[in-house]
Parts: structure tokens; C-alpha cells; sequence
């Protein structure tokens, strides 16, 4: 199933408000339980991160690394992913252990996998 992507404004202020947060020095994840089907996901990089490649590849890194634990994920989520400053500088695979951390703690995938 392919996930879709957030783009409104409400959207990812909703989650900043309501949505449960887990904050890490790569990666700051918010998740909150949607009823629209699938996973919706959003990635903000903001320009205290640095010039526009830091930013394209901090985005670039958080998409890969959630194309990689996408299959994992149960259930309908909405999911908005915000970058920091370390998060262009490190490999997908740090990312992507980060972000199962998180996905863990928040009930995002099971404790099995």
C-alpha cells in the first residue's frame, strides 16, 4: 500500500497539538491515530538545517528510511517527521533505527517485528 503525503497546514498543526511526540537528536516524529486509511506522512525541514542540499538530503534520508519500515507499520496512521540539524549529516540506517525506536514507542509497529 503507498502511503500518501501530508501537505495541508491544518494537517501537520493538528499533529504538532494533538499528536504524540518522541524527540531525538536526528529525528523529532509526531503520530497521532487517523480514520482515513493508510499512512500519511509529512517531513519538515526548517532553514536553521542549512542550505537547500542539507535540507533536500535531510528529506531525502527521512523518506528512505520510512519507504524501508512502511511495510511494518499496522493500522492508519498520520505521521509528520521533522528534520534537525544532525539528521543531514548521518546515514539512512541511523535514521532509520531512530525511527523505529519511535514508531515502537508510540504504537506505530508492534514490539514483535
Amino acid at each position: 500500500m503507498k502511503s500518501q503525503t501530508l501537505k495541508e497546514n491544518k494537517d501537520f498543526r493538528r499533529l504538532y497539538y494533538r499528536g504524540a511526540s518522541i524527540a531525538t537528536p536526528c529525528l523529532v516524529t509526531y503520530a497521532m491515530k487517523s480514520k482515513k486509511s493508510g499512512v500519511r506522512y509529512g517531513i519538515t525541514t526548517s532553514k536553521k538545517i542549512g542550505n537547500a542540499v542539507q535540507r533536500n538530503r535531510s528529506r531525502r534520508v527521512i523518506r528512505a528510511a520510512l519507504s524501508e519500515l512502511e511495510p511494518k507499520i499496522n493500522g492508519n496512521w498520520d505521521i509528520v517527521f521533522v528534520a534537525r540539524s544532525k539528521t543531514s549529516y548521518v546515514k539512512m540506517q541511523r535514521v532509520m533505527s531512530e525511527m523505529t525506536t519511535h514508531f515502537k514507542k508510540l504504537g506505530v509497529i508492534s514490539e514483535i517485528d
